[in-house]
């Protein structure tokens, strides 16, 4: 049998058939300027990080004229020696204003600086909230793609929900378990914490929100805070007003016992070191002893009593947690090796005063 042999008019059919509608393609819709105005607004920030995978780096954006810049409550702000980077370049020394864990946010402010462009926060809340189905353009200075002048990243993709935030980091649930943007690109990478999404004209939709992931299925949350949820803060907060909320400490029987007393608090950010372990207790079951320094809990760094104590005192009984520490070795290579420990907490024992 043989094959049926294609004509010139066979082939003019299929191309009929395939290009119905032939002519010139519609021009790809470009955001570039769009971009350019919003990456003015932007900032990068550079402080605390390098353990454990965190970065030493975040985003920002600019949302007063003389210097106020709007991110995220993140680790990379707990140093005294903040730098800011604008987007013409030049690096500035930043210092924390004020932060509100409740919102998962803070204020940075910039001093000797003027006529900066910037996002009205206010006017921004007072218009329609995006939608599920929006269009949506989001920067960031993740992955540190920007150390100077250059601009921040930016992608493209849309709303695809808003919902409550019931996300965990480690035991512990995320502060901000409000209202959020869910968004079908994969924004909330490393350094994009921080950052902002707009509407495709520019307009300020929301924060981009710390990165999320599920160890287990390696997925992340990808969501932004809307703007109309930061308003008050970032108002009252470059007005001096702000007071952080109190949010309520578990009842005395309800912090988890681990059986750790860490040397004593002296100065501001005193080294979390080990002074003493009870024996026969959680973190002497895991392997802690005596002159330990705690790095890290559960991947969140910790340079200081304080904090070591800040997430501990939010942790209840049954909570396990992961705790990174470095211990002095001769045989090992610098001195040192890490401990890596497990400690499952449990109710106080009876008479049992609580550790410091």
């Amino acid at each position: 049998m043989r094959g049926q042999r294609c004509t010139p008019h066979t082939l003019l059919a299929v191309a009929i058939l395939l290009f119905p509608l032939a002519g010139p393609l519609p021009a790809q819709e470009s955001f570039s300027d769009v971009a350019a105005s919003v990456n003015s607004r932007m900032v990068k920030l550079f402080g605390a990080g390098g353990f454990q995978g965190l970065a030493s780096y975040g985003s920002g954006f600019l949302v007063s004229a003389d210097g106020y810049i709007l991110t995220t409550a993140s680790h990379v702000l707990l140093t005294d020696s903040l730098r800011v980077h604008l987007a013409d370049g030049r690096r500035v020394d930043g210092h924390v204003a004020v932060m509100e864990p409740e919102l998962d946010a803070a204020l940075v402010k910039i001093d000797k600086v003027e006529n900066l462009p910037y996002f009205d926060i206010a006017a921004a809340a007072k218009l329609p909230a995006a939608r599920p189905g929006d269009w949506v353009l989001a920067f960031s200075n993740e992955f540190q793609i920007a150390t100077g002048d250059e601009p921040v990243s930016v992608q493209k993709g849309a709303i695809a929900a808003v919902a409550k935030l019931h996300g965990r980091r480690g035991v512990f649930e995320v502060p901000y378990s409000g209202d959020v943007y869910i968004i079908d690109a994969v924004t909330n990478n490393i350094g994009s914490s921080g950052g902002m999404i707009t509407a495709r004209d520019g307009r300020p939709l929301g924060m981009i929100g710390k990165e999320l992931r599920n160890a287990l299925t390696n997925t992340w949350i990808n969501y932004a805070v809307p703007i109309q949820a930061l308003a008050t803060f970032v108002e009252k907060g470059k007005r001096g007003e702000y007071r952080p909320a109190v949010r309520s400490a578990p009842a005395e029987g309800e912090i988890g016992y681990h059986g750790l007393t860490l040397v004593p608090n002296v100065v501001e950010k005193t080294p979390p070191f080990v002074e003493s372990v009870v024996p026969g207790s959680p973190a002497a079951r895991a392997g802690l002893k005596s002159d330990d320094l705690i790095i890290s809990i559960d991947g969140q760094q910790v340079p200081s009593i304080k904090a070591v104590v800040a997430i501990l005192s939010r942790a209840r009984p049954g909570a396990s947690i992961k705790i990174e520490a470095r211990r002095a070795d001769t045989q090992a290579a610098g001195g040192e090796r890490l401990i890596n420990a497990d400690i499952v907490l449990v109710n106080r024992p009876p008479q049992q005063e609580q550790p410091k």
